[in-house]
């Protein structure tokens, strides 16, 4: 491999980004952060790197296996890099506008890196654009924020959306409530996970029973909540039941034109979630666009908040988002004045400046990717 090839070479799962997808990128961004704070979410922007300990405690815990570590070589502390921006957020809520009214609305956007990528996510580093709604326990805040996820993908043109709801503590409080030990109910998350309907069969107690009943209920929200609401559920399993039927009635009440389906097995990937939770998927398109839920915000759980949010993934929506038109380039000749330049981009024009005389200024213009020259007197199109 030559040197310059060597030089160009980027780490597993990390890329360049290039012209023109890099202002589009940043365009996407622009556009989002736009529609968050149109709907009273106000921005923040919580640093790349920060003490380990503010990163990962509460929530942040869970982010662990997927955070870079490095020792700060000024305090010989240790720091993390951000492996999800909705930890910061929190801890900000929590911490430096703690005497702020709530319920407290947040927005953000940001890049970050992740220690490994997934199957579906190959991707180590990429960009977060999301909102966090901190201090309310009320269903219509979880209603208004997947509301706000569904509203901000088809404003920006995505087609075909569709939320997949879960229940990611529903397990956890069945097997809790019919008293399992916490290696079984690992076990039965799993096997929720990986749809293994033969080890739930052997479990004894009527549970496996139940838990098959869970994995019969994924599917379109109006077939599924009717299986989940015939199932013989404990109390605190049978009211997150109830919480997400009200949840699945509201939003299709308000957002007639979104597919919901439920999943209540599902657990990867909403491991810090308490509530009602929700993935971002549109027809056609390979992964996931985004993910949101209810959660605890704070790194103490004396005092931590009920907070509810949704992080979008602008990677995975650009492929989907209609190609922006492409710009027009206006080429300056060498000796063009600095005054004619500004009267020209006054007029909308993006110029590109030319440092050398050209035998040909149409031919230059073409040779630089302009779509239009300056002849010292009109702006001529390149043919």
């Amino acid at each position: 491999m030559s040197d310059d090839a060597l030089s160009a070479l980027l780490p597993e799962g990390l890329h360049d980004e290039l012209p023109p997808e890099a202002s589009r990128r940043a365009g996407v961004v622009n556009a989002l952060m736009d529609r968050f704070q149109a709907s009273g979410f106000e921005r923040i922007e919580p640093p790349l790197i920060e003490f380990e300990e503010s990163l990962l405690s509460g929530p942040g815990a869970k982010q662990a296996q997927d955070t870079f570590r490095i020792m700060d070589p000024v305090s010989h502390r240790m720091m993390g890099l951000r492996a999800d921006m909705t930890i910061q957020a929190a801890r900000i809520a929590t911490t430096r506008l703690k005497a702020v009214a709530r319920p407290l609305r947040l927005a953000y956007a940001g890049d970050v890196l992740r220690v490994r990528g997934s199957q579906l996510r190959p991707e180590r580093q990429f960009a977060q654009a999301g909102v966090e709604l901190i201090g309310s326990r009320s269903l219509e805040a979880d209603v208004e924020v997947i509301l706000l996820a569904a509203e901000t993908l088809s404003d920006l043109g995505v087609k075909s959306l569709s939320a997949d709801l879960t229940l990611p503590s529903l397990v956890p409080t069945l097997c809790a409530e019919v008293g399992l030990d916490d290696d079984v109910a690992a076990e039965i998350r799993a096997a929720l996970d990986g749809k293994d309907v033969a080890h739930l069969s052997h479990l004894k107690d009527g549970i496996g029973s139940l838990l098959e009943g869970l994995l019969r209920a994924a599917g379109p929200a109006a077939d599924a909540m009717k299986t989940l609401e015939a199932l013989d559920l404990p109390e605190g399993a049978a009211a997150m039941v109830a919480t997400l039927a009200k949840m699945v009635e509201r939003v299709a009440e308000e957002a007639p034109d979104l597919t919901l389906t439920v999943d209540p097995g599902e657990y990867r990937g909403f491991e810090y979630q308490t509530g009602v939770s929700f993935t971002m998927f549109a027809r056609g398109v390979r992964g996931e666009l985004g993910r949101g839920g209810r959660y605890e915000a704070g790194v103490d759980p004396d005092s931590s908040e009920p907070a509810t949010g949704f992080s979008l993934y602008v990677d995975s929506l650009l492929p989907v988002l209609p190609k922006a038109a492409a710009q027009d380039k206006l080429f300056l000749p060498l000796g063009t004045s600095e005054a004619e330049a500004r009267r020209l981009r006054g007029d909308g024009h993006r110029t590109i400046r030319g440092l050398e005389a050209a035998g040909d200024d149409q031919a230059e213009a073409g040779r630089l990717g302009c779509s239009h020259y300056w002849d010292g007197r009109a702006v001529k199109p390149v043919r």
